[in-house]
Order: C-alpha cells, then sequence, then structure tokens
C-alpha cells in the first residue's frame, strides 16, 4: 500500500482549493486523490452498478422536483 501525503493533501485541499475541514476528512484517500489531479483506474461496470444501488438518485434532474400527492 502507498503511504498517503497527508500535509500535500490538506494543503490542496484546505488552503488552496478552500473545502472546509469537515467535508476534507469526509473524503475517502480515492476523492483525495482524485482531487489532487492523480490517474485513477477505471472502474468496472459491476463497481458503477454497484455504486449506482448503494447510493440512488434521489430524482431524476431532467423531471424536475417531484410534487407531494
Amino acid at each position: 500500500m502507498k503511504s498517503i501525503a497527508w500535509t500535500e493533501l490538506m494543503t490542496l485541499g484546505l488552503r488552496h482549493l478552500g473545502i472546509p475541514p469537515a467535508t476534507f476528512w469526509d473524503l475517502t484517500p480515492a476523492e483525495l486523490a482524485f482531487i489532487a489531479g492523480a490517474d485513477a483506474p477505471a472502474m468496472s461496470r459491476t463497481e458503477l452498478r454497484a455504486l449506482m444501488e448503494r447510493f440512488p438518485d434521489k430524482e431524476d434532474i431532467n423531471d424536475g422536483p417531484k410534487r407531494q400527492p
């Protein structure tokens, strides 16, 4: 496993990008690496489907807000 350059990531996220601390610490190492410009491995269709099932869209942005009956 690669070590994580926390000082550099904190400087990038908190100082240069202005990410609030609570948001910064909620990010995963993969998200931080992406923000830092690191190349991310491609996601497989199976991984994408699992992610979509775990975090479904709350509404279709093309339909506009859902109305309450």
